[in-house]
């Protein structure tokens, strides 16, 4: 057996690539070629998505089927329909509904009755329709909150049923019946859930009394269609028949004794109002001034509710009944706060209940009322927000409620300029209807929006400071001070915020904080962070990290992650005292977050950022500082095993950055890579994973040779080797994956053994025996993995054989192998023998790869290699030889693989190998 030789210098001339100069980069902006196409479809012009952004926009899908669907006149009153029906969603939400409901007795008979099926008598004012039965007679009966609503299902169904086999009297029977369940308030957190299912119903019904209507209007009794109606039709085309249908069910409805369920079945038909007549606001503010006469405020207010619903299916866009509406609202509430006791109608009970359900039906009204942009001078003006010379009232209190609504929909363009004036208003409302404090937060967001636009802000914040420093509670003057803090930091206002924080700090002191305290503080916090660029100036604030030390639980580890993701969006963190201030920081958000779930993206997270300061943390030309910082670190983060390796790779770049020094004291240069070595040796095993710890070992061995430390490298080669005995291919990742990354692995470190000086009593092959060895008494090492190793190996002594090996360590006293050995008898003959011996396995293990095809493969790569390394002689030939009849009957002899090998090894030697 002889060794190939070669000459590396002319291989590197003979295989490198001619290298010609362009002018401009293959991806710059050049005009884009076009590919021709022979299909139909013609030619394509060729798009490279790296070089080009195409401008063309195109027009969402649901909206073109929506405007499809909807015509342009009927846009509004399509939008209007989804917002009430996304508003019911949430309503019947924000209610829980408790199982078992107390309801009057009337009720009751209507949720538990039977099935009303007799037919009105021809008079109007039949008992049926005039049931004035009181709600209170008979006491109060007891129906699951389950059976209630499964019974409205059954009227919805029961009315469909009727209209569809024309019995339009038991229709309105049954509709009378759903609308009188709007009467009971007996059980006030299930009525905004009645109300919904309630008025489901009323819109059902107007919707089939309009199509009803609308048909006689356009066709005839035999069929024939006399017209078609436009969207926005006058009364005058309307015929006699269709009129007086349409007067028929308003009459109906009008006979109904009971007040709120006739005016919600007369609001459920509002729109045909203009099959009789082209102006219908009269009508409609009748109702409101109709709605008055509803003694229940619950009622009264989701009345209300529905008629502004109804409104909006109206052509004419009058806003009269919204102003009214909201008025009828504020003395509602007014008789409510004034009031010990509140007692109307069937309801008794807390007031601050009835104000609650009651809020829903303020946020829609003052949503409506501002719906316009160009109505809102109009609409704050009848409000009697502003005089008519638009000077704000502000010393006029309003129902803190209604002024809540009212702040979140008013646009900032009319706040900002009269910030001040707001804040009076704000602060003279005070009663219990809603929480000031968060009227003053509203205010104060409402302001953030536009800060630019805000007016007299050191008269601004001096009033926010001192309606913050008279709330008792720490939660609403945080709340307080938290809406206003964009204010303070977009005008650096120093002054303030130092006396803010002192405050904030003394007040914490004192006081035990609760979660929602907690979370006002982190808004403040955060804001702080965010806004300066510098971590530096946030640490030197007055009383910032003395608060920060108060924080505990969530809100402290959001706001650390928040503090290391903005310290990290620098180059470098090199101010001592930061890089402190920080280390606490992660330290902290290390000790609240368990990373054995590693599986959680805040843990994620969290770990990331940690591991982003290590790396940004920069000490200069002061290494020992930075070493004893990874100490720190590895202590202070010790649950955190892949910051471990974060952490070697910056003991590695440490060491390297200390040779780059070229200190005049080499021996001190010397021990602190030493130090840096020592620290990874001690780190590395602590990893779990032995496939990394390799890695480590062997560019914590690469570092040591740089450095000329050969006893430290051969030390780590021996442990890297040393950990292969511990691999579990289970662990973790998929076996196939994992002998990938062995072999890599391996093929690094055979790569690698080739710059290290071999001992001199051992020679060079003491570290690939070792591998030989670990090979054999391994069982978790494959065939195939054991092949290529081997590969890998007999390529090694390959190389080691020749005159002079292809790279050397850079170390001026680090002397190659080339150098120290060859010549030697013994060098020579210890290649042979282990290359001997690897020849022999390689023939041995091929046969024993389970898989047909990968055996196939592996016994052409091993046949490359033998070609490649070794003289092809006869004893090499018909080595070769036997791995290609055997990947030949594994392959198939048209394999591209076997032939391009066959024609490889022929051409190293005048015989034939397999054939060709």
């Amino acid at each position: 057996m002889e060794f190939k030789a070669r000459d590396y210098r002319d291989d590197d001339k003979l295989y490198s690539l001619n290298r010609v100069s362009v002018s401009s980069h293959p991806l710059c902006s050049s005009p884009s070629k076009s590919l021709s196409h022979t299909q139909d479809h013609g030619s394509i012009e060729f798009f490279d998505p790296l070089r080009e952004v195409s401008t063309e926009i195109l027009e969402p899908v649901e909206d073109i089927a929506v405007a499809e669907k909807h015509p342009a006149s009927r846009q509004t009153s399509h939008l209007s329909s989804k917002e009430w029906s996304s508003f019911n969603k949430l309503l019947m939400q924000r209610f829980p509904v408790p199982k078992m409901i107390s309801v009057s007795s009337v009720t009751s008979k209507t949720i538990k009755g039977s099935k009303a099926t007799v037919e009105l008598p021809a008079n109007t004012q039949s008992d049926e329709l005039n049931d004035s039965q009181k709600l209170t007679e008979g006491g109060f009966k007891t129906v699951s909150q389950q059976e209630f609503i499964k019974r409205l299902h059954e009227l919805k169904d029961e009315i469909m049923r009727s209209w569809q086999s024309d019995d339009r009297v038991t229709t309105l029977k049954l509709s009378i019946k759903v609308a009188r369940l709007l009467m009971d308030t007996s059980v006030a957190q299930f009525y905004p859930t009645l109300f919904v299912l309630a008025t489901d119903i009323m819109d059902m019904l107007g919707d089939m009394v309009w199509d009803r209507i609308k048909q006689k209007a356009e066709f005839g009794d035999d069929g024939t269609k006399i017209c078609s109606l436009s969207d926005d039709f006058d009364a005058n085309s309307i015929c006699f028949e269709a009129k007086e249908t349409c007067t028929n069910w308003f009459r109906k409805i009008a006979s109904v004794h009971d007040l709120l369920p006739r005016i919600y079945l007369e609001l459920a038909i509002l729109p045909c109002w203009r099959f009789l007549q082209d102006d219908v606001i009269n009508d409609l503010m009748r109702l409101v001034t109709m709605i008055k006469g509803v003694a229940d405020p619950l009622a009264s207010a989701y009345c209300r509710f529905f008629l502004i619903h109804c409104a909006q299916k109206l052509p004419q866009r009058d806003t009269g009944h919204l102003i009214s509406c909201i008025s009828d609202l504020k003395i509602e509430l007014t008789r409510i706060v004034s009031m010990k006791e509140t007692k109307y109608g069937s309801f008794l009970g807390d007031r601050r209940l009835v104000i609650s359900l009651m809020e829903p039906t303020i946020e829609y009204t003052m949503r409506c009322i501002f719906k316009d942009p160009n109505q809102v001078g109009d609409m704050i003006v009848n409000l009697g927000l502003v005089n008519k010379s638009l000077e704000l009232y502000g010393e006029v209190p309003w129902i803190s409620i209604i002024l809540h609504y009212l702040l979140r929909e008013l646009p900032t363009a009319v706040i900002c300029p009269k910030a001040v004036e707001f804040l009076h208003l704000v602060d003279c409302s005070s009663d219990y209807s809603f929480d000031q404090c968060l009227n003053y937060k509203m205010l104060g967001l409402k302001l953030c929006e536009e800060i630019s636009q805000v007016n007299t802000v050191d008269v601004l914040i001096d009033e926010v400071v001192k309606v913050a420093t008279r709330r008792k509670s720490l939660d609403e003057y945080l709340k307080i001070l938290d809406a206003y803090m964009d204010i303070v930091l977009q005008y650096k206002m120093g002054d303030y915020l130092s006396s803010v924080l002192s405050a904030i700090f003394e007040k914490l002191c004192n006081e035990v904080v609760t979660d929602d305290e907690l979370a006002s503080l982190q808004s403040i916090i955060l804001k702080l962070v965010t806004h300066f660029d510098d971590m530096k100036y946030v640490f030197d604030l007055n009383y910032f990290v003395d608060i920060l030390d108060v924080m505990h639980g969530t809100s402290r580890s959001i706001v650390s992650m928040h503090i290391l993701n903005n310290a990290t969006r620098n180059d470098h963190i090199n101010d001592p005292t930061t890089i402190k201030l920080l280390f606490d920081v992660a330290q902290s958000l290390h000790d609240s977050v368990d990373f054995s779930n590693t599986k959680q993206d805040d843990n994620q997270q969290a770990q990331r950022l940690i591991a982003r300061f290590i790396d940004k943390v920069d000490h200069g030309t002061d290494l020992d500082r930075h070493l004893t910082f990874l100490v720190d670190c590895r202590g202070a983060f010790s649950t955190m095993n892949d910051l471990k390796e974060i952490l070697v790779h910056s003991s590695n770049l440490l060491a390297t950055r200390a040779l780059r020094l070229r200190s005049k004291k080499k021996k001190d240069n010397l021990n602190f890579i030493k130090s840096c070595i020592t620290y990874n040796e001690v780190t590395i095993p602590s990893i779990p994973s032995y496939s990394r710890q390799l890695i480590l070992y062997l560019e914590t061995a690469e570092v040591s040779l740089l450095g000329g430390l050969i006893s430290h490298s051969d030390g780590l080669l021996d442990s890297a080797v040393s950990c292969l005995q511990d691999v579990n291919l289970l662990d973790g990742m998929r076996k196939n994956e994992d002998i990938d990354g062995i072999v890599s692995l391996m093929r690094k470190l055979c790569s690698f053994i080739l710059m290290v000086p071999g001992n001199l009593e051992q020679g060079v092959t003491y570290l690939p025996k070792s591998i030989l060895s670990l090979l054999d008494s391994q069982s978790w090492i494959t065939p195939k993995l054991r092949i290529k190793i081997l590969c890998s190996l007999l390529s090694l002594f390959a190389t080691f054989s020749q005159n002079e090996l292809p790279y050397h360590a850079v170390h001026e006293e680090v002397i190659g192998n080339d150098r120290l050995f060859y010549g030697h008898a013994t060098y020579s003959q210890q290649l042979v023998s282990l290359s001997t011996i690897i020849l022999h396995n390689i023939i041995d293990i091929i046969p024993q790869e389970s898989s047909q095809n990968t055996r196939g493969k592996l016994a052409l790569e091993a046949c490359n290699c033998i070609a490649t390394s070794l003289k092809v002689n006869d004893e090499i030939s018909s080595v070769c030889s036997k791995l290609v009849e055997t990947a030949r009957s594994c392959l198939g002899p048209n394999d591209k693989y076997l032939q391009s090998t066959i024609n490889f090894v022929h051409k190293q030697s005048p015989l034939s190998v397999g054939g060709k």
